[in-house]
């Protein structure tokens, strides 16, 4: 595999046509944040903004900033969103609403977690960019609002019968792995590592299953044990491989192999699962019993499953170095950039329908923001160009042991 080659393809789309799309028509300059809803040409079609994936384009621009380049119009890409976060996006008590008007009016009260996760991210992200230690504590007081609703994350909220059927789900403990890397720069490292062991334990002994086959289940009961009902037999396989490659980094954070290779085997066995034999893709969601799902969007390919698939392979890859990620990977990678990338505007389209065919020419809207493909973009170049660098090393110590040094530009 030309690693190189890969590595040129992913940045490319990065920086020449994912971002740029955004810079120009994502931004409010009127009354700041971001518009997310924008056709296949980035014309906007509905102007509300939805908390959480306005913290997913601040996180984006300042991560950008802080690990690409410095670039001024990322940075004031980032700012203009956080300040409006900052200004509108809560009740002044840091609960975050789901969604606002334009102008930052609330029209959808705080009843999503994910508000408060992406928040949180944003704030901590660009708290380095900045130096700003405003931004800091926005980030760690959200957090800890976070730790106090993880056993009932939509609080008054939730619509659910209190005692019947108490389920707990799969989403806050994943992410909850990704946000505490995300701001150790503010938690500080005990504090990380005993969440780090939390969120280890949930997703990889209470909702990881190896009764059937090492799968992971999307909902379990409160005392982790299965349940026959939709949403007990439900599994998300794009839910599960990302959360795998968000434990491979604690893994190796962690120093612990033993765990990197339970998810790289955990990517492999959810990827198998999930793939649609007949048209190929990845199914959205499945029932662990072969029932019919209750989500009608079942069968549906997404864009953020398939690059997440990307990253999670390529981690697999370079970690473990077990060559079945490679093959998979090169599946996916044709499967994703044949069907999900627009070959005549920027961005790319989110929703397939089972045959690979395009359902919404939308490139972003209430779900879909700017996240999963520049950031899988972002990973997966950063992947690939550390492996080139480990193959040319590989190569010199060969050469070396021979008496031939070979320098890297002639092995290019």
């Amino acid at each position: 595999m030309d690693f190189k080659k890969l590595a040129n393809q992913y940045k490319d789309e990065l920086l020449n046509n994912v971002l740029p799309f955004w810079l120009q028509y994502s931004q409010d300059k009127e009354f700041g944040g971001y518009f997310t809803c924008l056709d296949r040409e980035g014309k906007v079609f509905d102007t509300d903004k939805f908390i959480w994936l306005q913290g997913r384009e601040v996180w984006m621009f300042s991560m950008l900033y802080n690990k690409v380049e410095k670039r001024q119009e990322w940075l004031d890409c980032a700012v203009q969103g956080g300040e409006f976060l900052k200004k509108y996006g809560h009740d002044g008590n840091y609960n975050w609403y789901f969604s606002l008007d334009r102008s930052g009016r609330p029209l959808v009260e705080p009843y999503n977690i994910f508000s408060y996760t992406f928040a949180t991210m944003a704030f901590g992200q660009l708290s380095l960019a900045t130096g700003n230690q405003e931004y800091a504590d926005i980030a760690r007081k959200t957090f800890d609002i976070i730790l106090s609703k993880v056993d009932n994350p939509k609080g008054k909220w939730n619509k659910l019968h209190p005692g019947t059927r108490n389920l707990k789900n799969f989403a806050l403990p994943m992410i909850l792995c990704n946000l505490a890397m995300e701001i150790e720069h503010i938690l500080g490292k005990d504090y990380l590592e005993r969440a780090m062991d939390t969120c280890i334990h949930e997703v990889m002994d209470v909702f990881y299953r190896p009764e059937l086959g090492g799968i992971i289940v999307e909902n379990v009961d409160i005392n982790g044990n299965l349940v026959d009902c939709f949403e007990g037999r439900q599994i998300t396989p794009g839910h599960a491989i990302e959360a795998m490659w968000f434990i491979m980094d604690l893994g190796k954070r962690l120093h612990r192999p033993e765990l990197i290779k339970k998810a790289k085997n955990t990517t492999l066995t959810m990827l198998e699962y999930g793939w649609d034999k007949e048209y190929g893709g990845i199914y959205y969601f499945m029932d662990r019993n072969g029932f019919p799902p209750q989500q009608l969007e079942w069968d549906q390919k997404l864009w953020w499953v398939h690059i997440e698939t990307l990253i999670s392979l390529l981690k697999g890859y370079q970690l473990t170095e077990d060559k079945r990620c490679l093959d998979w990977f090169e599946k996916v990678h044709d499967y994703t950039w044949a069907h999900f990338k627009d070959t005549e505007y920027p961005e790319w389209y989110g929703y397939l329908n089972r045959r690979g065919e395009v359902l919404l020419p939308l490139k972003g809207g209430k779900w879909k923001g700017c996240f999963h493909v520049p950031r899988g973009l972002y990973q997966c170049w950063n992947i690939l160009e550390q492996l080139e660098l480990e193959k040319i090393n590989r190569l010199n110590v060969m050469h070396i042991s021979q008496g031939i040094y070979v320098n890297s530009d002639n092995i290019l």
